[in-house]
């Protein structure tokens, strides 16, 4: 049932996003994106701070969700110096925060690194996606990086269900297996080797497209250990319920979060 409920859930998402990607403007896109990052921050939050004795700060909160947003969407402008600029704005507020409260809680600093973390782990990523898709073809380049990532999840899960023996790493995530690692990355290779020459009929592109399909498995399987490890500090099996079958927002993007930036580097500096 629960796999059902996951490809359920897949085939009725996919094609809107691909829509949106497609057909709708980079404004468009931009939001759905930031949208996105909303769910998954407001997730990393409850997961990070799950720990804690009192509860999340309502302005840190604040502060978090419109910084996440405004990445985001004003990536569509193409800027760094935006971006830059919103995350100094960023630093600032958390600077007044830092003061205001310093008297009463001189733990303060901790929270302000957790909520660093957060912006460069989730919205950070997810703007290079916009940027990607100002590239040339860079729609054709997200739809690659999503079937590659997805065919690495894929991969790991059938080849680790059923000739997984040896955990990669039991004190974080005990079902995930090095036999499904494996599985994952073969997985990404060929579905990265197929769908590059379906999309871009180059075959020097195409076989340069096998190792970088090989570091964003190994990206996307860092992603999910990362965020498991999150999970298990906090005692959290799910970061949400939002996506049936799925869990939260963050247990279906973790992966992609870190390989977005493989890929955009690889876009930007050779090819």
């Amino acid at each position: 049932m629960q796999h059902i409920k996951r490809w359920v859930t897949s085939l009725v998402l996919a094609p809107i996003f691909l829509w949106i990607l497609i057909k709708g403007s980079t404004l468009l896109f931009a939001v759905l994106v930031s949208v996105v990052a909303i769910f998954a921050i407001r997730e990393y939050l409850r997961i990070i701070f799950g720990n804690d004795e009192g509860p999340i700060s309502n302005t840190i909160e604040i502060i978090t969700y419109i910084v996440s947003m405004s990445l985001v969407t004003t990536a569509c402008l193409g800027s760094w110096e935006v971006l830059f600029l919103i995350l100094a704005m960023n630093l600032m507020a958390l600077s007044i925060f830092v003061l205001s409260r310093f008297a009463d809680n001189h733990a303060v600093f901790d929270i302000i690194a957790k909520q660093v973390l957060g912006i460069v782990y989730i919205p950070v990523s997810l703007s290079l996606l916009v940027f990607v898709r100002e590239l040339d073809g860079g729609i054709f380049w997200i739809i690659w990086l999503l079937l590659v990532v997805f065919a690495n999840d894929t991969g790991a899960f059938y080849t680790g269900t059923f000739f997984g023996k040896r955990a990669i790493s039991p004190n974080i995530s005990p079902n995930k297996t090095i036999e499904g690692s494996l599985g994952g990355l073969a997985a990404s290779m060929i579905i990265g080797f197929i769908f590059c020459q379906l999309f871009f009929n180059d075959l020097s592109l195409t076989f340069l497209s096998i190792p970088v399909s090989f570091m964003l498995a190994v990206a996307g399987q860092i992603g999910d250990l990362f965020e498991s490890a999150m999970k298990r500090s906090s005692n959290i099996k799910d970061s949400g319920r939002i996506l049936p079958g799925h869990g939260g927002m963050l247990d279906r993007i973790d992966g992609l979060l870190l390989a977005i930036p493989v890929l955009y580097v690889y876009l930007v500096f050779f090819i």
